[in-house]
């Protein structure tokens, strides 16, 4: 069995994981700023409400489809030396996804009045009208930031990890730019519409900064519609499914926009507030190691039993690193949430109140933490099988749970038990977490039958979450101690003790991923 001689999916995923860390870095200090700008307001709201339409386009034809689509066919002819076909696809490609960006950003500025209805109905008047102008300004940057998605696609499968990873940066900058510059000389109506043409500034920098060395890249690239070419045909094969996929999980965001639309002020924009954190360590370790690790197992060559086992190693390693850092994660974010929250949000109209808030929000969405991170390896494994058909019907089955449960927790669930209908937030959370597993599990199970057992063993997981759940108790002691000073202060304390605290206990424990952190640190003194 080959595969192409490259940099190894560790190294990948380490470059990986640094451009999205510096991503969410900047991404949580926009989000900041906004919070000190908007706290939990109407314009708060619409602004939040806003970007879940041209998100929509963005999910559909971005970034995470071409992945599954895109790069295991143009990552297998490099992997072939079929460099001069692998060009011609990509310029076919590149062509297709511009006319059907141009297509859809056109047709949804016009459209937008309608689409208002189906993601925010519960919005009207002065809010609803916002939330229209918004729209209508996102759709363009939306088109680019798509774009810069077939550029990752490039990148990635060259093994050139970082900068299509660090490149939002330069958007989350450019639209904090606009909220500190006119933020103390606007109303929160006028600056959001600022906001939204910092962010089409900033998705123009990112697509560009890309886009040069993505074209470098190719050998023989010139855009084209040489939909003839077995491999585009396979492309656009695969890409329909994932598009399917991909727009099914989208109705599952939309319908907790729509019951949150519903729920009283506040509630979507605490939402967003909490995802953005909850985000955080899928994108730092599921996304880095699966997005590391499809265009290497996507060049795996030999027998089917050679290829098998090959995927085998991949998943396990991959799974362990996911599991390693993912539980030390929930359980700070449902132990420590508030000292989470408030080191990154509170200030100026973003108060303790809205911190114990959004705390309850995140607190529902570390129980499907792990099993998001975790399904991203099956899905990259079986995308690299050229399998594009048996995630979409796990994701059909996700969809149809998290809409059931959602309206049972969102809507019912906090009149039985007594509390504000505030809380139907995290009833939203919880219950995609849930249904999060139920996917997770059936995409094991299916892999599983493909290519033999695949997990984690129990004991490592006992090792772990004693582990994070020791550091919990610690610094949830900690927290109780030093009351409330400064946010970022006491995070820094907290949150400080109890990633030592952990890394020590899985040192103790004799956890090799813990092992193989503390070399990299000692080499590096």
């Amino acid at each position: 069995m080959s595969q192409q001689k490259s940099k190894t999916p560790l190294s990948g995923a380490n470059l990986v994981a640094a451009g999205i860390l510096l991503s969410r870095v900047s991404g949580l200090i926009r989000e900041r700023v906004f919070a000190h700008y908007f706290g939990n307001s109407d314009p708060g709201d619409a602004f939040k409400a806003a970007l879940k339409i041209p998100n929509f386009l963005q999910n559909l034809f971005g970034e995470g489809v071409l992945s599954a689509s895109f790069i295991p066919v143009y990552a297998g002819l490099l992997a072939q030396g079929a460099e001069e076909e692998a060009g011609k696809v990509a310029g076919a490609i590149a062509s297709i996804l511009a006319l059907l960006v141009s297509f859809l950003v056109l047709a949804g500025v016009f459209a937008t009045p309608l689409l208002i209805d189906l993601i925010a109905p519960g919005f009207h008047d002065e809010k609803r009208e916002l939330t229209i102008r918004l729209v209508q300004i996102f759709f363009p940057g939306t088109g680019l930031l798509v774009m810069s998605a077939w550029c990752l696609g490039i990148l990635n499968s060259h093994r050139k990890f970082f900068l299509s990873y660090a490149a939002p940066v330069l958007w989350n900058f450019a639209i904090i730019g606009a909220l500190v510059i006119f933020g103390g000389r606007m109303a929160q109506s006028n600056l959001a519409i600022t906001a939204a043409w910092g962010l089409v500034v900033g998705s123009a920098l990112q697509f560009g900064s890309q886009l040069p060395v993505a074209l470098k890249l190719i050998k023989g690239f010139r855009p084209n519609l040489a939909v003839q070419l077995k491999s585009v045909q396979m492309v656009i094969t695969n890409f329909l499914p994932v598009v399917v996929s991909r727009g099914v999980v989208q109705v599952s965001a939309y319908i907790d926009s729509v019951l949150a639309s519903f729920l009283p002020t506040g509630a979507v924009s605490s939402l967003a507030y909490a995802q953005t954190i909850y985000l955080l360590p899928i994108s730092l370790f599921g996304m880095s190691i699966s997005a590391a690790e499809l265009p290497h197992m996507s060049s795996a060559s030999g027998t089917a039993e050679e290829i098998s086992t090959f995927l085998r190693g991949r998943v396990d390693s991959a799974l362990r690193q996911i599991a390693f850092f993912v539980t030390p994660s929930i359980v700070a974010f449902a132990v420590l949430g508030d000292v989470v929250v408030s080191a990154i949000f509170q200030s100026g109209a973003f108060t303790r109140d809205n911190t114990l808030y959004v705390w309850g929000v995140l607190a529902g969405s570390t129980i499907g933490l792990l099993s998001a991170t975790m399904g991203r390896i099956y899905s990259s494994a079986f995308y690299a099988l050229k399998d594009t058909r048996t995630p979409l019907r796990f994701a059909v089955i996700r969809v149809v749970l998290t809409t059931i449960l959602g309206l049972i927790f969102a809507l019912y669930l906090p009149k039985v038990l007594g509390l504000s209908p505030s809380w139907g937030t995290a009833g939203l959370t919880s219950s995609a977490g849930l249904a999060g597993w139920v996917e997770f599990l059936l995409l094991r199970r299916g892999m599983n039958r493909k290519i033999g057992r695949t997990g984690i063993q129990v004991s490592l997981q006992i090792r772990l979450w004693a582990s994070a759940l020791g550091a919990g108790v610690v610094g949830y002691g900690i927290k109780i101690g030093l009351g409330h000073r400064h946010p970022i202060v006491d995070a820094a304390i907290i949150l400080g003790a109890f990633g030592m605290i952990y890394f020590a206990a899985t040192l103790a424990f004799g956890i090799s991923e813990a092992r193989g952190v503390f070399n990299r640190i000692r080499r590096r003194r």
